[in-house]
């Protein structure tokens, strides 16, 4: 095996754990929060800050990876990785829980942070020109795909112990770093300036709006902190645009997005992830809480996901390398619309055989996966041939950026709706079976772990028990709805992107690769 593609398959096995992680977690909520004893917030945030602070952290890391070297950065984020992943999967129970794994988390989404744009960079090194395109696509189809994976594994790997889906990327990560140490090319340093001021405003600034977002919930809309929140947050974010635009070496060039196609295709990834991460917790706590699904047959659902989103990928590439990437992110965006919608309608109807593969949900799964999975993969590969001028860790950094913050800030939105809602919903039920509304948000805080039994109920006569359990399930189906439409809005945005994307193919020129960030004075590291 030639040395480039032994690095391509390292790099595929470390990046696989990043993507993986984005979901993983959501399947095994319910273990995690019953065992370690975690709070509402606690769980969200848990699930959350990976996506956070892997996004806050992306545009640091690409011009890191670009300045220091592409194999360096991406051995210290493979080790970064593993050893964080220990660390989630050795959280202590009682006090120490939820601080312990929420800041493994955010040093996790860190790490990733810094090997994903390095990991792109030593593909870019290591093929030649001819060969590097297939390269490109098979690492992009194989890590996306992940994405999908990750709940399923999730689930057979819980039933053992939930410790096991932090504890398996650590064999990954050994795998992963002996074969990039030994297959990788070396990398090139360069004397260039990092904007760490860039870096710690937008960090700062995606924190507080999605920080905002989630706690609008529990504190309400109207609260000074998460209005404040939410303005400083945005105000960072615009400062950050403005400061980038006149400094001489930034984080990311905004020039780039004078392409029509590159900045709507960086739309069309956060609307798109908006919609696709955030289905994987979701639909995890619908399965296990309406449907009353085990994590094993509730991972059955992301599988039907998953086969809707491989075949229309694999659809949407040739599409792509064909007509260029307009149809696909038209299509996909209508596609994705109507199988999330459909979804939505279907979610109250709890007289199915949930556990069956074949049933009146089906269907409507497998539609939602082919939507994101037409569009999602040629929309990446299309702004990395527009953004000439950048570097490829700066466009990956770019594009997975808005990636991982648009599912923070789904998973942040749809989180304080569907909570909202249910909590109206259950405090009715409750009434209508001698409860109250404080045995109604106690309920909601186990729902939020995928449990609706516990301490909301055992204050109640057994006799109604049943009759509340039934109040639980059908009462959190018809506030999840409001999650599906909201990522069936989602989609819709994107389909209306594609209206105005910029028509036919766009190759990445030989003459002019994104690589483009001039060197002064490189060295071999």
């Amino acid at each position: 095996m030639k040395s480039s593609t032994l690095a391509l398959t390292g790099l595929i096995f470390a990046v696989s754990m990043t993507t993986i992680d984005q979901t993983i977690v959501a399947l095994s909520a319910p273990s995690i929060q019953q065992n370690l004893g975690l709070t509402h917030d606690g769980m969200q945030w848990a699930v959350n800050v990976y996506l956070l602070t892997t996004a806050a952290f992306f545009l640091l890391g690409g011009r890191i990876a670009d300045v220091i070297g592409h194999k360096r950065m991406a051995l210290a984020g493979i080790a970064g990785f593993g050893i964080t992943s220990l660390l989630c999967g050795l959280a202590p129970t009682g006090d120490l829980a939820e601080p312990w794994l929420v800041a493994a988390r955010a040093l996790q989404g860190v790490s990733g942070a810094i090997m994903f744009p390095a990991a792109i960079g030593i593909v870019v090194e290591g093929f030649a020109r001819e060969s590097r395109g297939r390269a490109m696509a098979i690492f992009f189809a194989i890590t996306g795909a992940m994405t999908a994976v990750g709940p399923i594994a999730g689930g057979y790997l819980t039933t053992w112990t939930w410790r096991a889906i932090f504890w398996v990327n650590v064999p990954i990560a050994v795998a992963a770093f002996v074969i990039v140490a030994i297959a990788a090319r070396p990398s090139v340093r360069r004397r260039e300036r990092i904007d760490w001021l860039g870096a710690a405003i937008v960090a700062a600034g995606m924190g507080l709006v999605v920080f905002g977002l989630q706690q609008a919930s529990p504190w309400g809309w109207g609260d000074a902190a998460v209005i404040g929140s939410l303005v400083v947050g945005a105000a960072l974010l615009v400062v950050f645009v403005l400061t980038q635009r006149r400094i001489r070496q930034p984080l990311i060039r905004i020039a780039a997005f004078r392409d029509r196609g590159f900045a709507l295709s960086t739309v069309a990834t956060l609307f798109a992830s908006i919609a696709f991460i955030s289905t994987f917790f979701f639909l995890s706590v619908y399965g296990q809480v309406s449907l009353q699904l085990s994590a094993g047959e509730t991972g059955l659902l992301f599988l039907k996901f998953f086969i809707g989103f491989v075949v229309a990928s694999r659809i949407g590439s040739v599409r792509f390398d064909k007509s260029g990437a307009r149809g696909v992110v038209l299509l996909g965006g209508l596609i994705g619309a109507a199988g999330f919608g459909w979804l939505a309608a279907t979610a109250t109807d709890l007289s199915i055989h949930a556990d069956a593969f074949f049933n009146p949900q089906t269907w409507p799964i497998v539609v939602a996966g082919a939507g994101i999975g037409l569009m999602f993969s040629p929309v990446s590969t299309d702004a990395v041939n527009r953004a000439i001028g950048a570097s490829y860790g700066e466009v990956s950094a770019i594009t997975q950026t808005m990636k991982n913050f648009g599912g923070a800030l789904g998973i942040a939105v749809f989180t304080t709706v569907v909570t909202s809602r249910l909590t109206d919903l259950l405090t009715d039920s409750f009434a209508r079976f001698g409860g109250t509304a404080a045995d109604a948000r106690s309920a909601v805080e186990r729902i939020s772990g995928a449990s609706g039994e516990g301490g909301a109920l055992s204050a109640l006569p057994r006799a109604v028990q049943e009759q509340i359990l039934h109040a639980v399930r059908s009462d959190y189906a018809s506030a999840v709805q409001w999650a599906f439409w909201g990522m069936a809005a989602a989609m819709v945005i994107v389909a209306v992107v594609g209206l105005f994307y910029p028509a036919g193919r766009t190759s990445l020129p030989e003459e002019s690769l994104p690589g483009a960030r001039p060197a002064e004075d490189p060295a071999t590291v």
